[in-house]
């Protein structure tokens, strides 16, 4: 199997790179983070105009790699920008339900015109939402919380529960619903979005969605593990870099042996996640969107984020818990990725439930 990126690939990776090492470095991120927004538009229409920001609409022209390749760079950088969340994953729904009117919305939110999000979740104990058909118009009620990117977004992909049985999907104004908007301890942005009684127009067909609900999980999961692996690679960079420079006793710390395996243990963490995030995003540009194999992937990388993002800090001291220095933003943002869509605990229950679908070797 080939890993090697094609010349296009590597071309996009670098042209990522060099745009957000242009536009951020540790101290600018900080103060875009603190704005109202918490990300930059000039960067937001930079990253539209490189094409970024339509990944994935049509898996002719680029797809999962692509969008893998894009995500770890992001990843590296710690870029603030949602392009996931407000691009990427709702727009891959559109693209793959919508009506051709509805699709035409993509051109927008290519050019970075129009902010989307994926209202899916909801709060533990609250009622599921529901949609109401009333003739040929549909009316949603219910709370949908996290939303990410859901405080700037124009244009909301709400899933609802159906009157015959089944889940739907809805675009809806985000004007005509409750927004109420937070931050996230990473430095993102969310809302909890309520509706009563809001007009919803059906993604394509007015039927069960239950099948591209779960693709589209699956591929938001992957871009996520995609990020993790950038954010983990720049913080065993920090970390190393930081034990070649920094002095104990007259020497710098990467002559203490104990410390040195660590780091060493911390790239296996890395290798490990790698090695899973581009399975997962393989076999999804092979048109095999398996929950299973989501679930592996997102556990190993939960895993090994955890792991890495607990030693950079321990490594580093003191100076690694302060906000000023970079390396604990990354281990909160692989946390906060853990977390997306799915802890490692919930990961384990998927893989879990599928262990009776294997044959028993018993000895």
């Amino acid at each position: 199997m080939d890993f090697q990126l094609s010349d296009e690939q590597v071309l996009l990776r670098d042209t990522t790179r060099d745009l957000l090492a242009r536009s951020y470095d540790p101290e600018s991120r900080l103060k875009v983070v603190d704005t109202e927004l918490g990300w930059s538009r000039e960067v937001w229409s930079q990253l539209a105009d490189t094409g970024i920001l339509s990944l994935g609409f049509d898996p002719a022209e680029a797809g999962q790699l692509e969008i893998m390749v894009v995500l770890t760079e992001i990843g590296r950088r710690l870029a603030p920008e949602p392009v996931v969340h407000a691009a990427l994953g709702p727009g891959a729904i559109i693209a793959e339900l919508g009506t051709e009117p509805q699709k035409q919305l993509l051109d927008e939110v290519a050019a970075g015109q129009r902010l989307l999000a994926f209202a899916h979740l909801e709060p533990r104990g609250a009622d599921a939402t529901t949609a109401v058909s009333h003739g040929d118009s549909w009316v949603l009620s219910g709370r949908k919380n996290p939303v990410l990117a859901g405080d700037c977004a124009d244009l909301l992909v709400v899933s609802a529960a159906l009157p015959d049985g089944g889940t739907g999907l809805f675009v809806v104004d985000a004007g005509a619903v409750a927004r109420h908007p937070y931050p996230t301890f990473d430095g993102q942005r969310g809302a909890q979005i309520d509706l009563d009684q809001t007009p919803g127009e059906p993604l394509g067909e007015a039927g069960d969605a239950s099948a591209a609900i779960r693709n589209a999980v699956i591929r938001i999961q992957s871009a996520l593990c995609a990020e993790a692996v950038g954010a983990m690679e720049e913080a065993l960079r920090l970390t190393t870099d930081y034990l070649k420079t920094r002095k104990q006793f007259g020497v710098t710390l990467n002559t203490f042996q104990t410390l040195t395996q660590r780091a060493a243990d911390m790239y296996v963490s890395l290798e490990l996640a790698r090695s899973m995030n581009y399975y997962a995003a393989m076999s999804i540009a092979d048109g095999n969107l398996d929950p299973v194999i989501a679930a592996r992937a997102k556990l190993q990388i939960g895993r090994s984020g955890r792991h890495i993002g607990q030693e950079a800090i321990q490594l580093h001291g003191g100076i690694g818990m302060t906000a000023e220095y970079p390396v604990g933003h990354y281990a909160a943002r692989l946390t906060a990725i853990e977390h997306t869509l799915g802890s490692s605990q919930d990961q384990l229950h998927v893989l879990a439930d599928q262990v009776g679908d294997y044959e028993v070797v018993t000895l």
